[in-house]
């Protein structure tokens, strides 16, 4: 093995079978084959549908990424793969992938967090980090504050979590009731500029004084939104699309930006990185730079496409486990759709 590892990455947590290669901290290919257009018009993801896309992707995508690697499936010193959570089938194909291509090439298994791997992907962009960090995770699923220690280190503190929605699934819900297509992060992000942010008040979940500092609530605003549009509705006048949208995101960011900022400053840490889906917002993006610059607080979030579920973020996780000699994973490696975000290494 040469200094830096080589490491194929697997992902398929849900609806994204993605496939990278990495050689330390370099990125060599980031293939992704994604099912989102069969689920549009569910307007959500279906379990058997995405695994159903994962088993006909799977080979095809790892042999693309090789062939973009410049390398041969011989070549990698390790296979690391997306353990949970996610959706459990959808999960159990990358899983079962990894360990046949483990098991064929003799080489060690690294069964890995998602959400870690989110925060790993980093390095692929902006190199070393400075340690510890602070780790702001925003996507379909998950809002989560985490406090890391070392990038690819077995453990990591939860500060804070989300207590319903996540802010990705209020975006999807938002978006379906504003009549904008599946996924809703990407059209609420493009109309919102059209908008006024302060036009409607809507509200701030969880930032009373008795409530958690680093929790997350969505599940209120969502709620709020849809009562405002449905009296609009009844009363006969027009929804203003842009206005809508461009006051929900605003309560969105306003609130991960807040408690990202606040977590820092109380865990004295100088570093701030966000990773997942929703961290490709554009405003997400602008209001956390502006906050941190006036913190003093340096940001780092990795470029849009390595927000989204991606096997880049597998294979630098997984690189950074085998650089730190991290026990490999058994062959009986598990799938759990519910891996809590404090297990790095399965």
């Amino acid at each position: 093995m040469q200094s830096e590892p080589l490491v194929l990455g697997i992902e398929t947590s849900c609806d994204e079978t993605g496939v990278g290669i990495v050689r330390g901290t370099t990125l060599l290919a980031d293939a992704i084959a994604s099912s989102v257009d069969e689920h549009a018009r569910f307007g959500g993801v279906v379990p058997e549908v995405a695994s159903r896309a994962h088993l006909e992707a799977m080979v095809p995508t790892i042999n693309r990424a090789l062939t973009d690697a410049g390398v041969t499936a011989a070549d990698v010193d390790a296979v690391a793969v997306t353990a949970g959570p996610g959706l459990s089938g959808a999960l159990l194909v990358g899983v079962a992938a990894a360990k046949a291509y483990s098991l064929a090439l003799g080489k060690p298994l690294f069964g890995v967090n998602h959400l870690s791997a989110h925060v790993a992907v980093d390095l692929l962009e902006h190199g070393p980090l400075e340690e510890p960090c602070i780790a702001l995770l925003v996507s379909g699923g998950h809002s989560s504050l985490l406090l890391v220690p070392r990038i690819g280190g077995e453990e990591l503190t939860e500060l804070g979590a989300t207590v319903d929605d996540a802010a990705g699934e209020a975006y999807d819900k938002v978006a379906r009731l504003l009549g904008l297509p599946f996924p809703g992060g990407p059209p609420i992000d493009r109309i919102a500029k059209e908008g006024d942010p302060a036009a409607i008040a809507f509200p701030r979940g969880m930032t009373g004084q008795h409530d958690h500092p680093f929790a997350f609530s969505f599940s209120g605003l969502k709620t709020s939104v849809a009562r405002w549009v449905e009296a609009r509705q009844r009363a006969g006048e027009p929804v203003p699309v842009a206005d809508v949208a461009a006051s929900f995101q605003e309560a969105v960011v306003d609130v991960l930006t807040a408690k990202a900022i606040r977590a820092a400053r109380e865990q004295g840490v100088g570093h701030l990185v966000i990773g997942g889906g929703v961290a490709a917002n554009s405003r997400l993006r602008a209001l956390a730079q502006s906050r941190c610059d006036d913190a003093g607080i340096r940001l780092r979030v990795p470029r849009p496409k390595l927000c989204t579920d991606n096997g880049a973020m597998v294979a630098a996780l997984g690189a950074q486990l085998v650089a730190h000699g991290a026990t490999p994973s058994a062959l009986d490696l598990p799938a759990d759709s519910a891996l809590p975000i404090t297990d790095v290494l399965v």
